[in-house]
C-alpha cells in the first residue's frame, strides 16, 4: 500500500465534501434487469490469445486524431497535480504517460481495462517503464471494479459505447468518484447522413442519449469544450455531486 502523502488545498476540500453531501447525493442504483445493449462488440478484445500489436499500430498511430491529440486531450480534462485518475478502458495505456505528467509524483493512476490481452501490456509496460504510480485493474461487463471514493477523475475515451451494461458500469463509476470529482467522456460523434457508415453501425447512439444516460446515473452535466483538432469526436465533463 502507497504511503499517505501530503495533498494540495483543493483536494482537501474534496475530502471534505463527503460530510456536506452524504444526505444530499446518493448513489443511483443501476436496475437489476438492465438489458445488454452491445452484444458481441466485445468479443474480440476478450480473447486472451489476441494479437494486441495490431491494437498498438491501431490505437497509438499518428492517424488516429485522438493518438496525435492525446495532450490536448488530457488538458481538457484538467488533472492536477495530486489527483487520483481512473481511465476506464485504457487499452493500450495511450494516455498513460500524459496523465502521469499531469497529476505529479503525488497522484495514483487506475489503468482499468476487460482485455486480458491489453491487461498484460498494461503490466508489462508498467513493469519497463517508469509508472510506479500506475495500478492495472481488470474490469468486467458490469463494474468498473474501483473502491467506493477512490478517484477524482475517470477518464472514458472511446470506450462508452463499448459498455455492454452502461447503467450498471456507470454505477460502479458514480460510486468510485469522490465527491465533488469529475467525470471526462470521449466519443464519436453518431450523426446519420454525416458520419461515416462504419461510424454508424460500430456505435450505439449519439451524443445526446449518451449524455442522458451519464445523467440518469446521477452525473451533473458540466460544459462541452471546443476540441477543433477533433473531428470525429466530442468531449463532455460531468460533475459527481
Amino acid at each position: 500500500m502507497r504511503p499517505l502523502r501530503p495533498r494540495s488545498p483543493w483536494l482537501a476540500l474534496l475530502a471534505l465534501a463527503p460530510l456536506l453531501t452524504a444526505c444530499t447525493s446518493p448513489t443511483p442504483a443501476a436496475p437489476v434487469d438492465e438489458a445488454r445493449v452491445a452484444e458481441g462488440l466485445n468479443d474480440q478484445f476478450l480473447n486472451p490469445e489476441a494479437d494486441v500489436s495490431r491494437w498498438v499500430n491501431m490505437f497509438e498511430s499518428e492517424n488516429r486524431n485522438i493518438a496525435r491529440f492525446a495532450g490536448e486531450i488530457v488538458d481538457a480534462a484538467r488533472a492536477e497535480p495530486g489527483m487520483d485518475v481512473a481511465d476506464i478502458g485504457c487499452g493500450t495505456g495511450l494516455f498513460v504517460p500524459h496523465f502521469l505528467e499531469a497529476i505529479g509524483a503525488d497522484g495514483d493512476y487506475y489503468a482499468v481495462d476487460i482485455s486480458p490481452a491489453m491487461l498484460e501490456l498494461l503490466g508489462q509496460r508498467k513493469a519497463e517503464s517508469d509508472w510506479d504510480q500506475v495500478t492495472v485493474v481488470e474490469c468486467d461487463e458490469k463494474s468498473s471494479k474501483l473502491e467506493p471514493r477512490s478517484v477524482d477523475l475517470v477518464f472514458i475515451c472511446d470506450t462508452y459505447h463499448h459498455f455492454e451494461f452502461p447503467l450498471h458500469t456507470m454505477e460502479s463509476i458514480h460510486r468510485a468518484i469522490r465527491p465533488g470529482g469529475r467525470l471526462v467522456i470521449v466519443d464519436f460523434d453518431r450523426i446519420p447522413g454525416v458520419s461515416r457508415d462504419w461510424l454508424l453501425d460500430h456505435v450505439r447512439a449519439g451524443k445526446e442519449v449518451f449524455r442522458a444516460e451519464i445523467e440518469s446515473a446521477g452525473f451533473v452535466f458540466d460544459h462541452e469544450p471546443e476540441m477543433e483538432n477533433l473531428s470525429e469526436n466530442y468531449l463532455l465533463v460531468f460533475r459527481r455531486p
